[in-house]
């Protein structure tokens, strides 16, 4: 058979805390084709490696880069590349010079670098993946499928909304386009809410009840700011019982389990906080898919 596959160049896409050490983690690849102006860029969704190196990294501004030059790419297909990196990076980004590489196809190409440079580990990474990071990880992925991931504000700061200090940043939002059931549009709003573990420090109760005590001042903010409805969503994992012979010792613990899971999300939901599980997250991708008009 005829090999099919097209000359294409790659750059990957480097988070340097520091140049002066030059200590760098790779984030993200493009490739684009040589003969034609057809590229791709993708960053990793897994940042503990960005974290380990630097814990004070933003990775939210990591994030909203890999939304900036998908939009550079879809508006200016013709456009010097590196003119659109060099827009688009800022001091602790770096990319690396050009090299050939031959894909069956840019999309192709894409997921296999990223094998190869960003996420040598990825499928051990994924299955330690567990709480908060694992819902996101769900969030990110059904959004993804859907076609609007780039479209959704992220890490929102309720600072924005509420008062200048408020820590709690929300994982994702949208605002609806005109709808004639809901007259201005609306506010959507996401957070991952893990509830594997419901009792000490950082809990999932804990969350539940910081989420619902910020509900009202994040409502009356988005109300006064943005002149809409607030519909505010708390993802959750299903709650899972226990299987198997048990002896009462456990038998008690997972009583005591489900009770603060429910506990949580009667908490959140008594705030006016919409509580969904992670099996629901296809059905909101898909409505934020008709809504965005994608």
């Amino acid at each position: 058979m005829a090999d099919t596959r097209h000359e294409c160049e790659f750059l990957l896409i480097r988070y340097v805390p520091d140049p002066v050490r030059n200590e760098f983690v790779h984030v993200g690849v493009i490739v684009r084709e040589v003969s034609g102006p057809v590229a791709a860029v993708k960053f990793t969704s897994d940042w503990r490696r960005v974290r380990c190196l630097d814990p004070e990294a933003d990775t939210g501004m990591l994030e909203g880069l890999e939304s900036e030059l998908r939009r550079r790419f879809r508006e200016e297909p013709q456009g010097n590349l590196m003119h659109v990196l060099e827009d688009s990076f800022s001091n602790s980004v770096q990319v690396t010079r050009a090299k050939a590489y031959l894909a069956e196809s840019v999309e192709a190409g894409v997921e296999e670098l990223m094998r190869l440079y960003v996420e040598p580990q990825k499928r051990e990474k994924v299955s330690r993946l567990s709480g908060r990071a694992s819902i996101q990880l769900m969030m990110r992925t059904e959004f993804e499928r859907a076609g609007v991931w780039d479209l959704l504000r992220k890490k929102i700061s309720a600072a924005e909304y509420t008062r200048a200090g408020d820590p709690l940043r929300i994982d994702l939002g949208y605002r609806t386009a005109f709808d004639g059931n809901v007259p201005g549009g609306l506010v959507r709003m996401f957070q991952a809410v893990s509830l594997e573990t419901l009792s000490g420090a950082g809990s999932g109760a804990e969350m539940a009840k910081v989420l619902a005590f910020s509900e009202a001042g994040l409502r009356a903010g988005v109300e006064r700011v943005e002149r809409v409805s607030l519909e505010l969503t708390a993802v959750v994992e299903p709650l899972r019982q226990g299987t198997g012979n048990r002896d009462q010792g456990s038998e008690e613990l997972d009583s005591e389990r489900v009770e603060a899971y429910r506990f949580a999300v009667e908490t959140m939901e008594e705030h006016r906080i919409r509580v969904l599980t992670t099996s629901d997250l296809g059905r909101v991708a898909e409505t934020a898919r008709l809504e965005l008009r994608v």
